[in-house]
Formats: C-alpha cells, structure tokens, sequence
C-alpha cells in the first residue's frame, strides 16, 4: 500500500511537471499570432509602437480574472488547477519575460527600466501560487479569506474603469481594421494554436480542454497597465481590450462546445 501511494504521488509530480512545460511552450506559440498581426499594424503605425501594441495585446490573453470563473463554469472546480498553471506559467511569465522587455524597447518611458526576473517573481499571482502550496495544509481563518476575496473583486473593475476612461470613440472607427485582426487573432487563432500544441503536448483530457478556454480569452486588462507605465498607445490597448471582451461573449459559447466534448 506505501508503495503504490508513493507510486502514485510520483506520477501525480510528474504529470505536474509535464503540464508546466507544456503551457510554457503553448505560451510561446502565440507568439505566432503576435508576428501575424504585427505583419498588418505596421503599415498603419510606427514599427515600433505597433510591434509592441500587438504584443501586449494579441500574445497576452485575460486568462486570471476572465479564464478562471469561464473555466470553473465550464468544467468545474477541478478544472481551476489546470487554469491557473495556464494563467501563471504561460501568460504571466510571458508577460514578465518578454511583453514587458518589448515594451520597454519600444515605448516613450526612457525612466521605465525592466528586470524580467524580479519582475516574475514579485508579480502578484507568482506570490500567490507560492503562498498558496506554501500553506496548503494550514487553515486560514475566514476572516482573512473574505479580506483576500474582497481585494481580488475590487482589481478587475478599477482596471476596467481606468480603460473606460481611457476609450475613444475615435480610436474604434479610424483603427476598426486593426481592431477586428486583433480580435480575430486573439478569439480564433490563438486558441486554434493552444488546440494543436495541447494535443501534441498533453493528448486529450481535462488539462486540454483548459488550454483551449484560456487560449480564447480575450485581451488581457493588465496590457492597459503596461502601455501606461511604458508610453504605448493606451487608446488602442484600451479599445482592443473593449473589443474582444466585447466579442468574447460570442466566441466564448463556441470555445465551451468544444471543451466539454
């Protein structure tokens, strides 16, 4: 009986393990969608600018504060683990990584300056995945929980507020073009991408299905807070993050037929 718990703990770790790197590199893939967009924008934008812009906004999808309640809705809570290994192994390292050095090369900030490491490892959701298989096993008081839950509620709107602000009308019709690549970028092929390196990587099954969800979310609200600290173009983040949050009230019932097969 120890031995075949133990058994199974090392195969549970090793699953574990598998499915990190196999997020990682379906992260990477969207960089994919990140080169097609950048092919179109730079006829409309400044290279630089436009390079940066469809980082941010096509290669980084709302996988936290969207991609966990659509994927507890969809497959329940045991889908949760799989969404945020999703969430912090692919979006938030490729956000520290990579997203945040593009920004700084090319944005108007010159007193901006990145330190990709430290950048990951104080990034909220790193320090709460830590904390949280840190202590585990240790009971929490609910008293802290509903402190922690009314904080985590209180980060999407004032995000979302901040891009209300910001939105152009303006911006959506003269960049309406760009937009709708953009949208169909992020709401179609990025999860296409995530299907076909899911299969590949991790076969079928639950974890799959997760990559698929979190492939299609659309653009991720922390963008707005990247192309403020750097100088990109807020009313064109702010507008694509309008739009395909917009739009992935559409493509969302589409993604669930196919996660729940």
């Amino acid at each position: 009986m120890a031995s075949l718990s133990a058994s199974n703990r090392l195969t549970s770790h090793s699953d574990n393990i598998r499915q990190l790197v196999s997020f990682g590199a379906i992260g990477a893939a969207s960089t994919v969608a990140y080169v097609a967009l950048y092919a179109l924008l730079r006829e409309a934008a400044s290279a630089g600018i436009a390079n940066a812009i469809a980082l941010v906004t096509t290669a980084l999808g709302n996988t936290g504060f969207i991609g966990y309640p659509i994927t507890a809705a969809v497959l329940g809570a045991r889908g949760l683990p799989e969404a945020i290994f999703y969430d912090v192994f692919g979006t938030v390292c490729g956000l520290a990584l990579v997203g945040l050095l593009v920004a700084q090369r090319f944005g108007h900030n010159d007193e901006a300056r990145v330190n990709p490491l430290r950048e990951l490892f104080t990034f909220p959701a790193v320090i709460a995945l830590a904390i949280a298989l840190a202590t585990q096993h240790v009971a929490v008081p609910d008293a802290v929980m509903s402190g922690i839950g009314l904080l985590a509620n209180m980060v999407a709107p004032l995000i979302m507020l901040s891009v209300g602000l910001s939105l152009r009308v303006d911006t959506l019709g003269s960049q309406a073009g760009p937009l709708a690549v953009l949208g169909g970028l992020r709401l179609l092929v990025a999860p296409l991408i995530g299907l076909a390196f899911g299969w590949i990587l991790l076969g079928s099954g639950p974890a799959l299905r997760v990559v698929v969800l979190e492939s299609g979310m659309p653009a991720m609200m922390l963008t707005f807070v990247v192309g403020e600290r750097f100088g990109l173009d807020t009313d064109f983040i702010a507008s694509a993050i309008f739009v395909t949050t917009a739009a992935a009230a559409l493509s969302l019932p589409l993604l669930q037929l196919v996660a729940v097969r």
